[in-house]
């Protein structure tokens, strides 16, 4: 990534979707006015969605998600129904290929009830509408374009940049809410074998960016050299941030007067739910042995020596439990759909995911009864300062003490 990009985590996700042969891959590239999908007249050309991050004029950064016909048939063909389904975890703004010479059949239907139930916003297009035989559509949400000759792409480029920008428009802060302008917050960033080589990795990116764009100043160190940091302020810091391995340190060392949080636990809130969150902690306490635990990452990674995920984590969830549970992992975009086969999800900050995944996989955990909660919530619970961590949320605090 660029150090100009806009993460993929951050950018408006626009899905395709529709009947094989409705035109969706010509519609992907005549919106986008880039080849990013083969197009053909063979049905089921598209086998697997296809995304690509890209600035789409006039809404701005965003990510294109082209996705196999909903109609596809035999063993494979559902396979890939079911890949194209995945892609409304994820999907801010949805737009639906119809052949207007066929018009709405039942399962352009069945999708638009899936955009509805999950809340989003959605424009179906009426593809090929320079055909003798198009229907006209005949509802707000339709629009007759034609990705042969151009006509309507333009309108419909306008229609997908209004809808995104609706879903873009509320304003949301990482940290810099939690800070006066003017304010300090030094960041605790520990330099180890897994940390990129040349870099920071992107929750501590953007969270000093949100900072300073607040007006706040930032003080980076790790956790080696924290204590010498603090000394050389001329005033205590308004907040303090650290990674979630270093939290047992790191508390240690701030003053217990000084609020402190993590970068995992900020995410929490910036694009997750941290009320469900801090509510699926307490069931760490009653994992036994054997207990089916899911431990869930949302990007793909180079596993090291002391990953966090597959070997930090486990330890501390067996040290802490003094139990055996069998633990199994998954990263990237592969997340169960059934949960009930675990007793707890361990999930990551979700950097890399969007608001709408990662919302989606923990309402997915709730709604089937499975306590969710992300590493930092977990690390802090762990080492027994998740009450510390939580005072800059006061509405989480009470929930822990059971008053929300």
């Amino acid at each position: 990534m660029g150090l100009n990009d806009t993460p993929s985590g951050e950018r408006v996700h626009v899905g395709f979707f529709g009947l094989r042969n409705a035109g969706k891959s010509s519609l992907v590239n005549a919106v986008t006015g880039q080849k990013l999908s083969l197009v053909s007249e063979v049905k089921g050309t598209t086998t697997d969605p296809v995304k690509k991050a890209m600035e789409l004029l006039p809404l701005g950064p965003v990510v294109i998600i082209d996705t196999p016909g909903i109609d596809d048939t035999g063993e494979l063909g559902r396979e890939r129904v079911l890949r194209a389904e995945d892609m409304l975890s994820e999907t801010d703004v949805a737009v639906l290929a119809v052949d207007a010479s066929l018009g709405l059949t039942d399962p352009d239907r069945d999708l638009i009830k899936r955009f509805e139930a999950r809340g989003i916003p959605y424009v179906i297009a009426y593809n090929k509408s320079d055909l003798p035989d198009a229907r006209m559509p005949d509802d707000g949400h339709g629009l007759t374009v034609s990705a042969l000759t151009g006509a309507g792409i333009g309108e419909l480029k306008e229609r997908i940049a209004r809808l995104g920008r609706r879903e873009a428009e509320a304003e949301k802060h990482i940290a810099a809410d939690l800070l006066k302008p003017g304010e300090c917050a030094v960041l605790v960033i520990p330099i180890d074998a897994a940390a990129p080589k040349g870099r920071l990795i992107l929750p501590q990116q953007q969270t000093i960016r949100d900072l300073l764009e607040g007006g706040c100043s930032v003080v980076c160190c790790r956790d080696t050299e924290l204590s010498s940091a603090l000394e050389a302020l001329s005033a205590p810091p308004s907040l303090v941030i650290t990674d979630s391995q270093a939290f047992g340190r790191v508390a240690k060392i701030v003053p217990r007067d000084v609020r402190l949080t993590s970068f995992s636990i900020l995410f929490a809130r910036y694009k997750g739910d941290l009320a469900e969150l801090v509510k699926g902690a307490a069931a760490l306490s009653k994992i036994r042995d054997g207990d089916p635990v899911l431990i869930s990452e949302g990007c793909s990674h180079h596993r090291q020596c002391g990953d966090i995920g597959t070997e930090k984590l486990p330890r501390w969830i067996r040290e802490f439990t003094g139990a055996e549970p069998a633990i199994s992992f998954t990263s990237g975009g592969e997340f169960p759909e059934d949960l009930t086969p675990w007793k707890l999800v361990v999930h990551c900050g979700g950097c890399m995911l969007n608001e709408r995944e990662m919302k989606s996989r923990i309402a997915r955990a709730a709604e089937t009864g499975v306590p969710v909660v992300n590493y930092g919530v977990a690390i802090a619970h762990i080492h027994g300062i998740l009450r510390r961590s939580l005072e800059v949320f006061p509405e989480a605090l009470n929930l822990l003490d059971g008053k929300g």
